[in-house]
């Protein structure tokens, strides 16, 4: 069985930076697709950011696009997303998830595993 665990969230002031990872374990972790969502108290989860099975495509919400940049180290089974520029919007749990297949979409139906979140908090 997939396990994703989140890690990096913390408290942080507006133009600030943090880099969220998500160590994978449970199959062969370059063959699938990923993505990182989040969710702000009382909005529904939306997409971050993908990355496809080899990293060479990756999209980008429009809110967080030329500011989160998204990448993959599958040797050692760890995603990441490098938040620079933080605005106090930006607070939210995020989530990582891992797709059924090589290949990412925005949607959240296309991903079968999901991490448990990590808490990023930018104050004004």
């Amino acid at each position: 069985q997939v396990q994703l665990v989140e890690s990096g969230g913390g408290l942080v002031q507006a133009g600030g930076s943090l880099r969220l990872s998500c160590a994978a374990s449970g199959r062969t972790f370059s063959s699938y697709g990923l993505g990182w969502f989040r969710q702000a108290p009382g909005k529904e989860r939306e997409f971050v950011a993908t990355i496809n099975w080899s990293g060479d495509t990756t999209t980008y919400a429009d809110s967080v696009k030329d500011r989160f940049t998204i990448s993959r180290d599958n040797a050692k089974n760890t995603m990441y997303l490098q938040m620079n520029s933080l605005k106090p919007e930006d607070t939210a749990v995020y989530y990582c998830a891992e797709a059924g297949g090589r290949y990412a979409t925005i949607f959240m139906s296309h991903y079968d595993y999901w991490g448990q979140g990590t808490q990023v908090t930018v104050s004004s």
